[in-house]
């Protein structure tokens, strides 16, 4: 890849986290505990590195407004209208896997 300018590089790293989050909320059906499993990070995980960039620049940010912004919906909101029931095999895979967190 050529050279690319500071500037640009963070327009572009931030076009790819916006297009990953509509990416995400379009894809409801994959449940946080399969990103983990699979990926070793989920929706909490961006939102909480996105609290932590706010924070870096000295932006107040809770968890909450950061859920928000990944989710599009209040957390509480998605959890009642997508999240389902861990199965048995999704807490096996899932024990041990809290790097993300």
């Amino acid at each position: 890849m050529a050279e690319i300018d500071p500037a640009t590089r963070i327009e572009l790293e931030a076009a790819v986290f916006r297009r990953l989050v509509a990416h995400l909320r379009t894809r409801s059906d994959v449940q946080n505990i399969d990103l983990m499993n699979l990926a070793g990070f989920c929706r909490n995980c961006l939102s909480n590195w996105l609290k932590d960039a706010a924070e870096e620049k000295g932006l107040p940010m809770s968890r909450d407004e950061s859920r928000e912004e990944v989710y599009g919906m209040p957390y509480e909101t998605w959890k009642e209208r997508h999240q389902t029931e861990a199965t048995p095999a999704q807490q096996a895979g899932f024990a041990g896997r809290t790097e993300g967190h």
